[in-house]
């Protein structure tokens, strides 16, 4: 069988989904891998590099997608490209179906088996694939990076002969696999970190990393059965902004992780709530693709309210490609491990199995 893989347009996405570690774990389970030229160049990955391994190298994407019996992306191909899907065809991928419901339909009707990867269940034998888990893990950690870069003071405290410098405190709001990667950051570079959620769970989590957690006092169950938060009520909202107003008053620098899957972003951070922020502080709102958890903030752009940054970003991961697309690679290997019915080397669509059943999109 042929596994494929197009460049990416690298102006939007600069990670790939083929390494030559993991090309190398396919063609050893008996696949043949093609990928475009220069596929892996931007990462310093050269062609020849793949070849050595036995990867083809196919210049035509039209006739590189035709060979395929599993194409593996990161999200769906451009429009001229999806339409040379057919029937039969594996296609692996993130494929946001919330927002491409119309085109995953039509890919459907073509009997083109459809798999998108953030809808894998929260189950242990999923967790090598969980690509939510290692992407968000990298974001958080590069999001305090970058924040601490344009923040215009020392993180740590330090003492020194002309006094005392003190620590830059920060706030992590939403501590799922990205919020708790950036509390862990920025403790680890001398920070005072407070962490809200509105799972409970989230709690013991936050301070064995140090944190402080800063919790809304509610009694209705807030967590999903998959281990997601879920939309609030008004009267907690209330609640929350109240909190947070208060909290603000003594925070430099907030990270934004919050996200409900399948739906806008919840809105945290009003306008009005940044005036009790002091001049020189900074937000970096990892959810502002998704419609943002603070009102201001806009999408690769960096807004100034009332001295106040605020960063957001479509994609944090391309600044750190290698690293992800290692990370996703592997994710997406392991998918493959298990859906690939090794002693007939074909592929299997077990929908008793909770992984192909929960990732299929019918």
């Amino acid at each position: 069988m042929i596994i494929g893989s197009v460049s990416e347009n690298k102006e939007i996405e600069k990670r790939i989904s083929i390494t030559p570690e993991i090309a190398k774990k396919y063609i050893n389970l008996g696949f043949e891998i093609q990928l475009s030229e220069n596929y892996g160049r931007h990462l310093s990955f050269e062609d020849k590099e793949y070849n050595e391994l036995g990867v083809t190298f196919v210049s035509d994407d039209k006739k590189l997608i035709e060979n395929a019996d599993i194409i593996i992306q990161m999200g769906l191909l451009d429009e001229d490209k999806i339409s040379l899907l057919k029937s039969g065809q594996t296609f692996i991928g993130v494929l946001n179906p919330n927002e491409n419901q119309n085109k995953l339909d039509e890919l459907a009707k073509k009997k083109v088996n459809l798999f998108s990867l953030e809808l894998l269940p929260r189950i242990t034998r999923a967790q090598s694939m969980d690509i939510l888990s290692s992407q968000a893990n990298l974001a958080g950690y590069k999001a305090v990076v970058e924040s601490f870069s344009i923040y215009e003071k020392a993180i740590p405290m330090m003492m020194t002969a002309a006094g005392t410098v003190p620590a830059a405190k920060v706030l992590v709001v939403g501590a799922g696999v990205a919020g708790l990667q950036a509390i862990a950051t920025a403790k680890r570079m001398g920070a005072i970190v407070f962490a809200t959620d509105v799972r409970m769970a989230s709690k013991e989590q936050v301070e064995s990393l140090g944190g402080k957690f800063l919790t809304v006092e509610e009694t209705e169950n807030l967590e999903t059965e998959g281990g997601y938060a879920k939309e609030t009520s008004e009267e907690f909202k209330k609640k929350q902004e109240k909190l947070l107003s208060d909290t603000l008053k003594k925070i430099d620098i907030i990270i934004c992780t919050a996200l409900i899957p399948g739906k806008k972003a919840p809105l945290i951070i009003k306008a009005k709530m940044l005036e009790n922020m002091q001049p020189g502080s900074v937000i970096y709102d990892l959810a502002a693709v998704q419609g943002g958890n603070v009102e201001l903030s806009e999408v690769d752009k960096i807004i100034e309210k009332n001295g106040v940054k605020i960063i957001g970003e479509r994609n944090i991961l391309n600044k750190l490609p290698t690293t992800s697309s290692s990370l996703y690679a592997k994710n997406v290997f392991n998918f493959v491990s298990n859906l690939y019915d090794k002693e007939n080397k074909k592929i299997s669509i077990n929908l008793e199995d909770e992984i192909i059943s929960k990732t299929i999109i019918k």
